[in-house]
């Protein structure tokens, strides 16, 4: 199921997937990735392209779908979580407005239908 979610997470354009850890954060764009699974390892993107990451779906003990309320916006994310509550992976909706700070609803229903497919949160 964890390989499922990732999967229909990359087929939205302007998803920006980001591995944070204490030393260093890496970001990419979920546009045209690929997907695969070996074992307990996910690969997102392309293994011999210049930018791809390896996901152990063993250590993702969890994932839940984010609405947080900022000044300006309300920001759209699904975050995976190790079995301590440690965020492993984010996965944040971007391009979600207008020039005019206006919520584009075709992006917001990408969002609510995997929310809707998946439920807030998810165990694995």
């Amino acid at each position: 199921m964890l390989k499922d979610l990732l999967l229909d997470i990359v087929a939205v354009d302007d998803v920006l997937i980001i591995v944070k850890s204490n030393g260093a954060t890496s970001e990419m764009r979920s546009n045209s990735l690929s997907i695969r699974q070996k074992e307990k390892w996910i690969t997102i993107g392309d293994n011999d392209g210049p930018c791809h990451m390896h996901v152990n779906a063993d250590i993702i003990k969890n994932a839940e779908f984010v609405v947080e309320e900022k000044p300006e916006r309300t920001s759209y994310s699904i975050r995976f979580f190790d079995e301590h509550g440690e965020r492993i992976l984010g996965c944040f909706f971007t391009k979600m407005y207008d020039e005019t700070k206006i919520i584009k609803s075709d992006r917001k229903k990408l969002y609510d239908n995997l929310q809707e497919k998946y439920g807030w949160k998810i165990q694995y």
